[in-house]
């Protein structure tokens, strides 16, 4: 019986932080405690201590060891947080990685024989110091000899009491089932432990960049030779590395003589500057939903020319960078006003009155700007909707189009729909968690006509002669729902302006309103890991011309997909999730050459599934692999699409007019910049503020996802589909892209008249076409709708919508159809509760 990943991840953070722990809790950087004069670990720090006392000191060390993690605290965990799940990770994968390895027996032969004589060559080098700086007298070689080899042992000691007391099998026993507790001695890894305190010790003794390239260099080699061998799993090659440096740390901090050369063993655990006062790089922070009022108000205050920092093309931003954004506002709008520049001006007007909205919504977050105590816990809202759908409203964006889009894909059905949800978060040091859920209800609908039926299938499968006797959806009626759901829920945890998250989330690519065409809110939050740079940096030197960066990087997993087609054919029916889910990554850099051009760089691709091993083997494949191979081939690299955009305020002009435009290539292009006539694209004008109206601004996007020039790559709804990944770019059976589908054209428009910083009323109006080529007699739709948004107190909002639609699908219906969507919503939104150095407020 094998544990399963997720729990046997803690308890490896467990055994791991006991056997290797580093003490930080209760011994500091050696180059900032004084030693205590009476202190053991003076005397076993002294040049005259002698080899004879190692026996001794290796038990004493051991007591420290297995006794540090009770002095453990919070930090801590920012070292033994990511270490868990990275071990999750691949205990989740050991077994396909293994079995993708060569079993040559004279390749294993070969890494094995690698593996020994690195780790030969390691404790020679190590034991020759300790002799060369005994015979010459030379203190520093003679330290770095013995406590090296104290490190070794040290490691060793634990990786045995480990070995023995998880039992995992080697890889090359039981067909590589890696089972634990069964008598093994695989886990963990006793030479990959041994390197590692080997090279710890002597990269901090010698600091210099050569001797660490040299000593990590090798003991990452005995690490790599041990997987490769089939002696280890690669989580027993991770979970000994981490034993091994772990206890060189610990010998390290304890007995390092100060008085000779060596470096500053820095804590990976990030600390406050002193009690309760964290650095504000290092604080957790929630991401603001996509569907706050937040981001239009940011938006309007950059295209006035108040904030130039900012990125609008990757959302959702953390609330620390929110406040940062609206901070630097309030700096300029007081900037102006001081000088008069602008103060006769309405849009300074405009600004005033969105910037002190703004602060007051993030008056914690400001406070905090410079570093503090972050400790907090908030319910952000309590809210429920009501909608009402007179006639038959279009709901598979994929094939059609939808009636109410970028709603996370909530179900929306002809009669009484509802949502009632709650959600909140709680904050402390560098750790958030979020969590957002509601219970939904919609009415049943009918069966598809049958016409509409075949045409889903001739869009999925007709286009190619890769599929014989291709299904078609079944003609039975959608059931009612009543469900509980979670929209976004992750926890969190902030290093340096890295936000790593794990959980159900939401992104935005694209500075487009619409709906981005890589990634918008339409679908449900997709279940990812994930690492945001949530505050821009610049790089050195000539590459500082691209001013601002930031960088996103997802590994995720569809829900709801239901094709794939394998290397044994086509797998799949339509209705059924497939059993195994294929995951999807993705990769994102925007960057602001100057204050007012901003670009975007993006990749996704969907892998593994039904007939695709999920190994680290296939990931770096689907990640790096320029090349491709017919569809269903074993070794498909995935299916992927890029994407391009920009976003450029035209400065001189005092109404602040942004153009902005986006491009979305599939399969083998490269970038849409490459192929333009066959990627998709989507540009869009944006006024925040009307001449002779200055409370009202206006937005227009218009694009299509059916290049004019047709080709066989781009034709026949290529886009969000691929001849092996079929069910294409859904989450949950919504599209997670573009509003106008995989062939489609649209146009859109807002005019929003903004009664107070808070309170609109915007009017819409939408136009899509969707291709013949895609569905037989293609389709239109056309809606026109007002929506208002209204704060009667600053903890209770009301919004409600009316939206009239019109639409015309030959294989829906005979006729043209109508429907007309009325929606009202209540939120409440309560105070917060935040722990201050005086208590609670």
């Amino acid at each position: 019986m094998q544990l399963m990943p997720c729990g046997w991840s803690l308890t490896i953070c467990f055994l791991v932080g006991t056997a290797a722990a580093s003490g930080q809790s209760a011994v500091s950087s050696v180059a900032e405690v004084e030693p205590d004069p009476g202190s053991k670990w003076v005397a076993a720090a002294s040049p005259q201590r002698k080899a004879l006392d190692s026996p001794r000191q290796v038990l004493r060390d051991q007591i420290g060891m297995w006794s540090s993690p009770f002095k453990s605290d919070l930090s801590d965990a920012t070292w033994l947080v990511p270490l868990g799940g990275f071990t999750a990770g691949l205990l989740a994968t050991d077994r396909d990685v293994s079995s993708h390895l060569s079993s040559n027996s004279q390749t294993l032969l070969r890494y094995r024989r690698i593996s020994d004589y690195g780790l030969y060559f390691m404790a020679g080098g190590s034991s020759a110091l300790y002799v060369l700086g005994f015979a010459t007298h030379h203190e520093h070689q003679r330290e770095t000899g013995m406590l090296s080899d104290e490190s070794a042992i040290d490691s060793l000691i634990a990786a045995e009491a480990l070995r023995y007391a998880t039992g995992r099998r080697r890889p090359s026993l039981n067909t590589g089932s890696g089972w634990f507790w069964h008598g093994g001695t695989s886990f963990p890894s006793e030479h990959s432990g041994i390197a590692w305190a080997f090279a710890g010790t002597i990269a901090h003794e010698y600091p210099g960049p050569f001797v660490k390239f040299i000593s990590y260099g090798a003991a990452t080699a005995v690490s790599a030779s041990r997987i490769m061998a089939k002696q280890h799993f690669p989580s027993d090659a991770l979970v000994g590395m981490a034993i091994g440096y772990l206890t060189s740390e610990y010998l390290y901090r304890q007995h390092h003589n100060q008085d000779l050369p060596g470096e500053a063993w820095e804590t990976p655990a990030v600390r406050p500057d002193r009690p309760s006062h964290w650095q504000t790089r290092n604080m957790g922070s929630p991401y603001v939903p996509l569907d706050s009022w937040i981001y239009p108000a940011v938006d309007r205050l950059a295209a006035l020319g108040f904030i130039s920092t900012g990125f609008a093309d990757m959302r959702p931003w953390t609330r620390m960078e929110a406040a940062r954004q609206v901070a630097e506002a309030a700096d300029r709008t007081i900037a102006d006003s001081a000088t008069g520049d602008r103060a006769i001006e309405d849009g300074e007007n405009e600004a005033a009155g969105l910037v002190e909205s703004l602060r007051r919504e993030f008056s914690s977050e400001i406070s905090l700007l410079d570093g503090g105590e972050n400790a907090e816990f908030r319910f952000q809202s309590l809210y429920s909707r009501f909608a009402e759908t007179a006639g038959w409203p279009l709901t598979d964006g994929d094939h059609f189009g939808q009636t109410v889009v970028n709603d996370f894909g909530r179900p929306e059905q002809q009669g009484l729909n509802s949502v009632s949800g709650i959600s909140g978060w709680a904050a402390d040091g560098p750790f958030t968690v979020y969590a957002s859920g509601e219970y939904q209800h919609s009415p049943a609908a009918p069966a598809l006509p049958a016409a509409a039926t075949q045409a889903i299938g001739y869009a999925d499968f007709g286009h190619s002669t890769l599929y014989l006797n291709y299904p078609s959806p079944p003609d039975n009626p959608t059931p009612a729902f009543s469900q509980g759901r979670f929209l976004d829920a992750y926890v969190a945890m902030n290093l340096s302006d890295w936000q790593i998250s794990y959980g159900n989330q939401s992104l935005w690519w694209g500075p487009s309103q619409s709906g981005p065409l890589m990634f918008s809110d339409n679908a449900a939050p997709l279940r990812m890991f994930r690492v945001n740079r949530v505050n821009s940096f610049t790089l050195p030197d000539l590459l500082s011309l691209l001013g601002p960066i930031r960088l996103e990087a997802f590994i995720g997993q569809f829900s709801g997909y239901e094709f794939v087609l394998s290397p044994a054919g086509l797998v799949g029916h339509y209705g059924q999730s497939l059993q195994n889910q294929p995951i999807i990554h993705g990769e994102r850099m925007s960057f602001k050459p100057t204050s007012n051009l901003e670009i975007g760089l993006s990749r996704t691709t969907d892998y593994a599934g039904p007939g695709y091993p999920l190994t680290i083997h296939t990931f770096l494949r689907s990640l790096f692999s320029t090349g491709n191979t017919e569809p269903g081939l074993a070794r498909k690299p995935g299916s992927r699409r890029s994407g391009f955009d920009f976003s450029y305020r035209i400065p001189g002009i005092r109404s602040g007019i942004t153009l902005y435009a986006e491009g979305l290539a599939e399969h083998d292009e490269i970038s849409p910049i490459l192929g333009p006539d066959v990627a998709a694209w989507l540009g869009g004008l944006y006024f925040p503020r009307v001449p002779r109206f200055s409370k009202l601004d206006f937005r227009l996007e218009a694009g299509y996802t059916d290049p004019p020039s047709g080709g066989g790559d781009v034709a026949h709804g290529a886009f969000y589909w691929d001849a092996t990944w079929i069910t294409g770019f859904q989450n949950a059976q919504h599209l997670m892209g573009s509003w106008m589908g995989r062939q489609g054209q649209g146009a859109q428009a807002w005019a929003s008249y903004w009664c107070t910083p808070r309170n609109r009323l915007q009017f819409g109006f939408r136009h899509q076409k969707v291709s013949r080529e895609l569905i037989g007699g293609g389709g239109t739709l056309t809606d026109a709708s007002v929506r208002a948004e209204f704060w009667p107190r600053t903890s209770f909002s009301l919004s409600a919508l009316l939206q009239y639609e019109r639409w015309d699908y030959p294989v829906l219906a005979s006729t043209a159809q109508a429907n007309v969507t009325s929606s009202i919503q209540l939120s409440f939104w309560p105070r917060s509760v935040r722990r201050q150095s005086t208590g609670i407020q």
